[in-house]
C-alpha cells in the first residue's frame, strides 16, 4: 500500500522561509562586497597619489633615507590591492547582489498587490508564477556571479600562460 504525501507550501511559508532568507543574504553580501570594494578602491587611489609625493620628498631618520622603503611598500600594496580587486570583482558582486535583493523585494510587492504579471491570475496561479519568478531571479544571480568568477579565473589563466611564454 502506497501512501501519497502532499507537501503544502503556502505563500506565507515561502515568503518567510525562502524569499526573506535570500533577501537578507543578498543584502548582507551586497554590503560586504561594497565595503570591500570601496576600501580597496580608496586605498588604491590614496596610495597611488602618495607615491609620487613620497618619491620627491627626502625623509631621513638617524642619517638613513626612509622614503624608499615606504614608497616600495605602498607601491607593492597598491599593486596587490588592484590585482585582488580584478580577481574578486567586488564591484560586480556588489551590483549583482544588490540588484537581486531589490528585484526580490519588487517581485513580492507585485505579487501581493496583484499587479504586473499577477494581474487577473487565480491565487494558485499567481503563487506558482511568483515562486517561478523568484527562483529564476535567484538562479540568474547565481549564474551571473559564476560568470564573473569564471571570467576572472580565465583572465588569470591567460595572463599566466602569457607570462610562461604561451605554454
Amino acid at each position: 500500500m502506497t501512501e501519497k504525501t502532499t507537501l503544502s507550501l503556502t505563500p506565507e511559508l515561502y515568503v518567510d522561509e525562502r524569499l526573506k532568507q535570500y533577501q537578507s543574504w543578498y543584502d548582507r553580501k551586497a554590503v560586504q562586497a561594497k565595503s570591500r570594494y570601496l576600501r580597496m578602491r580608496a586605498f588604491s587611489v590614496i596610495g597611488g597619489g602618495l607615491v609620487p609625493v613620497l618619491v620627491n620628498t627626502d625623509f631621513s631618520m638617524w642619517g638613513y633615507a626612509i622614503n624608499k622603503p615606504i614608497v616600495t611598500v605602498i607601491s607593492l600594496l597598491v599593486v596587490v590591492t588592484v590585482s585582488l580587486e580584478s580577481v574578486f570583482h567586488y564591484r560586480e558582486q556588489w551590483k549583482n547582489y544588490r540588484s537581486t535583493e531589490q528585484l526580490l523585494g519588487h517581485e513580492l510587492f507585485r505579487y501581493r498587490g496583484g499587479i504586473g504579471p499577477y494581474r487577473d491570475q487565480t491565487p494558485d496561479n499567481a503563487f506558482l508564477l511568483f515562486v517561478e519568478r523568484v527562483e529564476d531571479a535567484i538562479s540568474a544571480e547565481n549564474t551571473a556571479t559564476l560568470n564573473v568568477m569564471t571570467r576572472a579565473a580565465e583572465t588569470m589563466d591567460d595572463s599566466q600562460r602569457r607570462k610562461n611564454g604561451g605554454a
